[in-house]
C-alpha cells in the first residue's frame, strides 16, 4: 500500500502537508518474527505497514494474548511509549516479512508545530485509535465468540491464511479448541 494512501486513510490533508510527513519517513524491512517492540521496553517511533501483517500481544500466565492485529495500511504504535515515554506493556511481532515506514516521534512533534493540517491529521489518528479500541472492547463484552468470528471472516477473511489459528483464537477472546468448534459448526451449516 502506498504511503500516501496510508496517510490519507487516517485523514486527508493537502498534498504539501502530506509531502512534509513523507520526507520524514524511513522505509525499513524486517523479517517474519521480528519484534518491533518488546514488553517492558520503550518504543516511541510510529510505523506504517506498507506490506505485511503484525500483532500486539501481552504475556499472561505463560501464554500470549493477542489483542491487536494490523495489516497493510495499519499503524504500529505503542501508545504508552509514544504518549508518556514509558515502557510498553505489549510486544509487537511481525507475522510476515514486512515493509514498514518509520516516523520518529520528535519529527512528528515538530511537524505538528509547523503545520495545522498535520496537527489535525495527528488528532484524527488519535480519535480513530480511541474509536477502534472502544469498538473492540464492546465487541468482546457484548457479542458471542461465534459472532466475533463471523465478523472477522466477513471483514478480514485473509487473516485465516496469514495468522496462526492460536493467535486468531486469542484475538477473538477464546481458546483454540473453541475456535475449532466454531469453525466446524459453521462448515456443517454452510
Amino acid at each position: 500500500m502506498d504511503i500516501h494512501e496510508i496517510i490519507n486513510r487516517i485523514y486527508r490533508m493537502p498534498e504539501a502537508s502530506a509531502d512534509k510527513v513523507v520526507k520524514h519517513l524511513s522505509k525499513v524491512t524486517y523479517p517474519k518474527g521480528y519484534h518491533i517492540l518488546e514488553a517492558g521496553k520503550t518504543e516511541t517511533n510510529i510505523f506504517f505497514i506498507e506490506k505485511g501483517i503484525a500483532r500486539a500481544y501481552i504475556p499472561v500466565d505463560g501464554k500470549e494474548v493477542t489483542f491487536w492485529i494490523g495489516k497493510e495500511g495499519a499503524t504500529i504504535v505503542s501508545l504508552k511509549s509514544y504518549v508518556n515515554n514509558q515502557q510498553g506493556y505489549e510486544s509487537m511481532e511481525l507475522m510476515e516479512n514486512s515493509v514498514l515506514y518509520l516516523l520518529k516521534r520528535k519529527d512528528l512533534h515538530e511537524l505538528f508545530k509547523e503545520d495545522i493540517h498535520i496537527a489535525n491529521w495527528g488528532r484524527k489518528f488519535a480519535e480513530s485509535e480511541f474509536l477502534q479500541t472502544e469498538e473492540r472492547l464492546i465487541s468482546l463484552l457484548f457479542t458471542t465468540a461465534s459472532e466475533r468470528y463471523m465478523k472477522l471472516i466477513q471483514n478480514n477473511p485473509e487473516l485465516l491464511q496469514r495468522i496462526p489459528l492460536e493467535c486468531l483464537a486469542s484475538y477473538l477472546g477464546i481458546t483454540p479448541v473453541s475456535l475449532s468448534r466454531i469453525r466446524a459448526k459453521l462448515k456443517r451449516v454452510l
